[in-house]
């Protein structure tokens, strides 16, 4: 949950060979690794089969997860399988019926534990949810910022293109604060990332004080 970001050690790890003594011991090679990829990727599908974006076309869900591990590897520049497979599975268990057990059984108790950093308690109210993001930011492993990164990246990108369906411009801008927020508390992580995503709040701001007399920041 995203109360709960402390990392157990690694039990179950699929992405390493491991020998009979540790110099026997290895990681998987690029020809092994794209089975558990592929395995990811079809997971992913199946799961967030039947959601769709907010957007008036209604995208398929699976699409976001696909474009957020898209991010990371084309811009990015993060070679990690497991922050990749990670970022596939990102929002399975907060937006599926998918238990951590599954994913920790599935895909590595690493991964696993990526997933439980970057997962909303359900359980507790939207702002509240939406606070702790905020506050839980600069706690967060590496990993899990760069997915977060990622993440932001690609939802303000949308917001960019077209407000969600039923979405008001001051909850856009509210987003775009939101968002700036939970961001900064990720700093220091990816370089391209970062200034990607400086250049939407730059924007944003621009836009918004061409619309606004009082010419006061939105971020």
């Amino acid at each position: 949950m995203e109360t709960d970001i402390s990392i157990p050690s690694v039990h179950h790890d699929p992405f390493t060979v491991t020998g009979s003594c540790t110099l026997c011991s290895r990681e998987l090679t690029s020809s092994e690794l794209l089975p558990i990829l592929m395995k990811c990727v079809n997971f992913a599908a199946i799961k967030h089969k039947d959601q769709r974006r907010k957007d008036e076309n209604e995208t398929p869900y699976v699409n976001h997860v696909i474009g957020v591990a898209n991010i990371l590897v084309q811009e990015g520049n993060i070679r990690d399988p497991v922050v990749i497979v990670a970022a596939l599975l990102h929002d399975t268990v907060e937006d599926t019926d998918t238990t951590f057990e599954e994913i920790e059984n599935e895909f590595g108790t690493e991964v696993c534990n990526i997933i439980k950093e970057v997962t909303d308690d359900k359980s507790l109210p939207k702002l509240e949810r939406k606070r702790l993001q905020i506050e839980n930011a600069p706690k967060k492993s590496h990993k899990a910022k760069l997915i977060t990164l990622a993440d932001k990246l690609y939802n303000l990108r949308d917001l960019q293109k077209e407000i969600p369906v039923g979405w008001s411009q001051d909850r856009v801008k509210e987003y775009f604060k939101w968002s700036k927020a939970v961001i900064d508390g990720c700093r220091r992580t990816n370089f391209n990332l970062e200034r990607e995503l400086d250049l939407i709040f730059a924007e944003r701001v621009s836009k918004d004080r061409e619309r606004c007399a009082c010419k006061k920041p939105l971020i």
